[in-house]
């Protein structure tokens, strides 16, 4: 992008900041190899657009910086509002902080473009059907994790269905400013 200023540089967000362990702490025989970073686990690993076409991963963050966002399943109403407040983050603050934002489902690739509609997300979004990534990092839960590179510096584990992270806690992690999302239509009294 011509013109455009380059990003302030911040430092990577290298600890957890829910209660729970990161999973990278947490020894998983299904999870990395001893000595490989919790990102190249699963950075070979594919993901579906809508379209049904095979990503890999890593693809995703590899050039750039994200935040991805792994949702339990889009039938899940707490993932399905989670989504829909996602949705309200203008690109434009994205496009600011030179971040990207994914959201990952473990769903059929044919339910992207319908739960988007339902959202009105038009971020990016994947599946991963297989659930391999899932299982690799050992989530059980939707999580939210920070990566740039080949680095993932951030990672929240939800211990319950209503412990998602606070969104703007996120962004602030990437240099995101704060969106309000208290915002709601006007009510006209008749």
């Amino acid at each position: 992008m011509q013109g455009a200023m380059a990003a302030p540089s911040v430092a990577p967000v290298t600890r957890q900041i829910s209660g729970r362990a990161a999973p990278a702490a947490v020894p998983d025989p299904s999870g990395p190899e001893s000595g490989q970073s919790l990102a190249a686990a699963v950075t070979d690993l594919p993901v579906l657009d809508a379209s049904g076409r095979r990503v890999l991963f890593g693809a995703l963050f590899r050039e750039r910086r994200a935040v991805v966002v792994f949702v339990r399943h889009f039938l899940c109403y707490i993932c399905k509002e989670y989504v829909e407040d996602l949705a309200k983050i203008p690109k434009s603050f994205l496009q600011e902080a030179n971040v990207t934002l994914i959201v990952i489902g473990q769903s059929s690739y044919h339910h992207i473009e319908p739960f988007c509609k339902l959202t009105g997300y038009s971020h990016e979004i994947y599946v991963d059907p297989e659930r391999e990534i899932y299982k690799r990092l050992g989530m059980k839960r939707g999580e939210e994790t920070t990566s740039s590179g080949n680095n993932i510096h951030f990672i929240h584990c939800d211990r319950n269905r209503l412990d998602h992270k606070p969104i703007n806690s996120v962004l602030q992690l990437v240099g995101v400013q704060h969106v309000d999302f208290t915002s709601r239509p006007s009510v006209i009294h008749v």
